[in-house]
Parts: structure tokens; sequence; C-alpha cells
């Protein structure tokens, strides 16, 4: 018989430990002296729906704010490939003059075709 009893007092023992555990995890508020069980596991179980609706918006935050980086994300690849594409057709616009320049005048940009000056 005092194997049951010692059971039971290791059970009281271990609960009370995990109450002050509990006690040390949970916000108490101003009356955080003296609480009794329930309003100790009462509180605990609000603090854990606290905590769960902030996770649950929390969340929500990361969804939002992944799909409005994917937006992004896309928008910069569309500037990307338009600055390329103008950047190419102004690069052909750029060698199509360097052509034509050439044509009027092959030897621009030479030493000799300056006139020398008469000192």
């Amino acid at each position: 018989e005092a194997e049951p009893a010692l059971c039971s007092r290791f059970r009281r023992a271990q609960l009370r430990l995990c109450l002050e555990r509990l006690k040390g995890l949970v916000p108490l508020g101003a009356a955080a002296g003296r609480h009794t069980t329930l309003s100790l596991l009462t509180r605990a179980r609000l603090h854990i729906q606290k905590l769960e609706d902030q996770e649950r918006r929390a969340l929500h935050q990361i969804e939002q704010l992944q799909r409005e980086q994917r937006h992004l994300q896309r928008q910069l690849e569309k500037l990307g490939l338009e600055r390329l594409r103008i950047n190419s057709l102004g690069s052909s616009l750029s060698s199509e003059r360097s052509d034509s320049d050439q044509g009027e005048n092959p030897n621009r940009g030479t030493s000799r075709d300056k006139p020398e000056r008469a000192g």
C-alpha cells in the first residue's frame, strides 16, 4: 500500500513542477501572486489562443508579401526585357547611323583630311 501513495505523491509533485513552469510561460498580469490551478490553466488556454491568432495573421501576411514579391518580380522581368529591347533597338539605330556616316565621308576623322594651317 505504500507504493500507490508514493506514486500519488510523485504525480502531485510532478504536477506542481509543471504548474510552476507554466506560470513562467504564461503572462499572468497584475495579480501574478496567487493563482488557482484553474485560473492558471484558463490563462494558459487564452494565451495559446492569442498566440495561434498571431501566427495565423503572420502566415496570412507572409502569403500576401510573397504574392506581392512574385508580382514585383514579374514586373521587374518585364522591365528588363523592355530595356533589352530598347537597348537593342538603340544599338541597331546607332550602327545604322555609323554605316550611313561612313558612306557620306569614309575618311572622316583622320588627320590627313584636316587642312594644315599656314602659320
